[in-house]
C-alpha cells in the first residue's frame, strides 16, 4: 500500500461538481492499493498517518500529529500511485489492484483511520472521476510505502 500525505489548510473532492468529501486543517491522503497488501499494512499505515508529526508546535517545529491538533483526514483512492514507468512513456498500472480486491481494502482503511483518529474520515468515491482541490500547507508532502516501511 502506498500513500501520499499532504498537510492541508483545506481540501475537498468533487464528483460531477458535487462535494463528496471536505476537510479543513488536516491531511489529504491519497492511497494506492496493490494485491500484496494485507490488513497488517492497513493497521501499520493508519497508525503512521495519524501519528506522523508534521504539524507545527508553539515553537514552529513540526512536532505535532493530526491527532494532536484535532485535525481531519480526507482519504482518496488513487490507483496511479502504483504506476510503473520503467518501459516507454505510457505508465503501466499492472501492480494496482482491481476493484474486487481494492474496494474492500479501501473500506477497511477508512474504518481503521476512523478508529485511530476517533472521528469520521472524509472520502472520495472509489473508482470515480474525482476532482481534488487542496491548499497545501507548507507545502508538506510525505510518501510512505507499507512494503518497505518508509
Amino acid at each position: 500500500m502506498r500513500v501520499v500525505i499532504q498537510r492541508v489548510s483545506e481540501a475537498n473532492v468533487k464528483i460531477d461538481n458535487v462535494v463528496t468529501g471536505e476537510i479543513e486543517n488536516g491531511l489529504l491522503v491519497l492511497v494506492g492499493i496493490e494485491d500484496a497488501d494485507t490488513d497488517e499494512d492497513i493497521v501499520w499505515l493508519s497508525n503512521k498517518i495519524v501519528n506522523i508529526r508534521i504539524f507545527s508546535d508553539e515553537n514552529d517545529v513540526m512536532n505535532k500529529s493530526v491527532l494532536d491538533i484535532d485535525g481531519e483526514i480526507l482519504l482518496v483512492s488513487q490507483f496511479t500511485l502504483h504506476a510503473s514507468t520503467k518501459k516507454g512513456n505510457r505508465p503501466s498500472y499492472i501492480k494496482a489492484s482491481k476493484p474486487g480486491f481494492a474496494i474492500p481494502m479501501y473500506e477497511k482503511m477508512i474504518k481503521q483511520l476512523k478508529a485511530d483518529l476517533l472521528k469520521p474520515i472524509a472520502t472520495g468515491i472509489f473508482g470515480a472521476d474525482m476532482k481534488v482541490s487542496l491548499l497545501n500547507d507548507g507545502p508538506v508532502t510525505i510518501v510512505i510505502d507499507s512494503k518497505n516501511k518508509e
